[in-house]
C-alpha cells in the first residue's frame, strides 16, 4: 500500500510531466490502435479475395481483366504507396488480371480514356478530379454505349473523395455540363456543380491554416467584411422532371426452342409487321426566371440504390440572400463538411435539365465533383443510369433498413 501511496504522490509532484506522459501514450495507443484495425480489415479482404481466386474456371472461360487508373500524385503523392499496400494485394490474390495505367499529369486521364481496349472492369484509384477525367473520357468515346456498362470500381485516395461517402448507387445518374471552355467537349460529373459565396470561401480556407480550428469561421467572417451582401444574379432555365423508364432486366432470358424460332421467322416472312411512322419528338418546355442567390447548387439524387422515384430530375437548389452575417458564418461552416448541405429558407426545383446564363464579367468559378471550372452560361442535363458502379450487399441491405 505504502508503494501505491508513493506512485500517486510522484504523480502529483511531477504532473506536468504526468500529464504530458498521459498525453503520448494516449495518443500512441489509439495510432497503435488503428493500425491493428488496418491489418485486421486487410487480412479479412485478403482471405475473401483468396477464396474468390480459388474457384476453378471452365475451360472455355477467360481471366477476368482490370484496368487501374491510378493517380500518384493523390494524397500528397502517397496515393502509389497506398493502392500497393491496400488494394493490388486483393486485386492479384482473387485471380484477376490487372494492368495498371499512371497518370502522369492533368487531364491524361481522359486521353487515355480513349485508347482503353475493352476489359471487365475499370478501376479508377485517385481522388474526384481523377473520377471526374475518367468519366468524362469514357462518354466522350464514340462507343460510348458499349463502354459505359463496364462495371466502375473506385478506390478513394484523393484529399476529396465525394464517392466514397455517396457510392451508394450500382447505376448512377450523370449531370452533363456543357462548358464553352473544354472546347464545345461535355463535362461529365456525378454529384452536381455549386456557384455562389459559399464555394468561394470554401476554396479560400487553407489560407489561414495558421488559425486551426478557427480558419472556417475566419474565412467567412474576413470574406463578409470585403463583401456584403455577396449575392449572385444571374438567368435560370429548366425543364420539368420526365417520367422514369422502366428498369432494364438484370437477367438474359432463356432462348426459345428451335420450332418456335422457325414458326416466329415464317410468320415474320408472310405477314411483316408494320413499321410505324416515326413520331416528332415534343418541343421542350422551357420555363425561366431570374435568379438572385447567396449560391447556387444543382445535385443528383445519387444516395440510396433501393429508393425508387416515379421521375428523372436533378435538385436545383438557391440558398437565401437575406441572411445575417453571423447565419452566413455558421451556415458556411456546416457545408465545408456537407456541401451538398441544405440552408434554412433555401428554395428547391426539380429538373430534368438546366441552364444557367451568367454575366461576362465577374462571374466566378465553378464547383462540379470539387473541380474548379471558370463560371459561363452553362447547360446541365440529366444521363439516367449510364454508369454501373460496384456496391456491396452489405451496403445496399444497410439502406433498405434505413429506409
Amino acid at each position: 500500500m505504502a508503494r501505491v501511496v508513493k506512485v500517486f504522490r510522484t504523480l502529483r509532484n511531477h504532473w506536468k510531466k504526468s500529464t504530458f506522459a498521459v498525453c503520448v501514450l494516449s495518443y500512441g495507443g489509439h495510432w497503435l490502435y488503428g493500425k491493428h484495425c488496418d491489418n485486421v480489415l486487410r487480412r479479412e479482404a485478403c482471405i475473401e479475395a483468396r477464396a474468390f481466386g480459388h474457384e476453378l474456371i471452365g475451360p472455355q472461360e477467360h481471366l477476368k481483366k482490370a484496368i487501374v487508373i491510378l493517380n500518384p500524385a493523390a494524397c500528397n503523392g502517397k496515393a502509389n504507396r497506398l493502392f500497393e499496400k491496400n488494394a493490388a494485394p486483393i486485386l492479384h490474390l482473387a485471380g484477376v488480371e490487372v494492368k495498371i495505367v499512371k497518370t502522369d499529369y492533368e487531364g491524361q486521364a481522359k486521353k487515355l480514356m480513349e485508347l482503353m481496349d475493352q476489359t471487365d472492369m475499370l478501376i479508377i484509384a485517385g481522388g474526384d478530379g481523377t473520377l471526374q477525367e475518367v468519366i468524362t473520357g469514357l462518354l466522350r468515346r464514340a462507343d460510348e454505349e458499349t463502354f459505359s456498362k463496364i462495371p466502375i470500381g473506385f478506390i478513394p485516395l484523393g484529399s476529396s473523395n465525394s464517392l466514397s461517402q455517396r457510392l451508394h448507387f450500382s447505376r448512377f445518374f450523370l449531370p452533363k455540363c456543357t462548358l464553352p471552355l473544354e472546347k464545345e467537349q461535355p463535362v461529365f460529373a456525378l454529384f452536381g456543380l455549386r456557384w455562389g459565396a459559399f464555394r468561394d470561401v470554401a476554396s479560400s480556407i487553407s489560407k489561414y491554416w495558421y488559425l486551426g480550428p478557427l480558419k472556417t469561421r475566419a474565412a467567412h467572417w474576413f470574406s463578409s467584411l470585403k463583401q456584403w451582401p455577396q449575392t449572385h444574379q444571374a438567368s435560370l432555365s429548366y425543364l420539368a422532371p420526365v417520367p422514369r423508364p422502366p428498369d432494364l432486366p438484370t437477367e438474359i432470358p432463356p432462348r426459345p426452342n428451335l420450332l418456335y424460332r422457325i414458326y416466329r421467322r415464317l410468320n415474320n416472312y408472310w405477314n411483316p409487321p408494320i413499321e410505324e411512322l416515326p413520331k416528332e419528338p415534343e418541343p421542350e418546355r422551357w420555363e425561366s426566371t431570374d435568379i438572385s442567390t447567396l449560391e447556387l447548387t444543382v445535385s443528383t439524387h445519387n444516395k440510396n440504390p433501393v429508393k425508387r422515384r416515379e421521375d428523372d430530375s436533378m435538385v436545383i437548389t438557391l440558398d437565401s440572400d437575406s441572411l445575417t452575417v453571423g447565419q452566413f458564418i455558421t451556415e458556411g461552416t456546416k457545408k465545408v463538411l456537407n456541401p451538398m448541405e441544405n440552408i434554412e429558407d433555401a428554395s428547391q426545383i426539380e429538373a430534368s435539365a438546366a441552364s444557367l446564363n451568367l454575366p461576362e464579367e465577374g462571374a466566378g468559378f465553378y464547383d462540379i465533383d470539387n473541380e474548379e471550372y471558370e463560371a459561363m452560361s452553362v447547360e446541365v442535363r440529366l444521363l439516367p443510369r449510364k454508369l454501373r458502379f460496384f456496391c456491396s450487399a452489405e451496403r445496399r441491405e444497410q439502406l433498405a433498413q434505413a429506409q
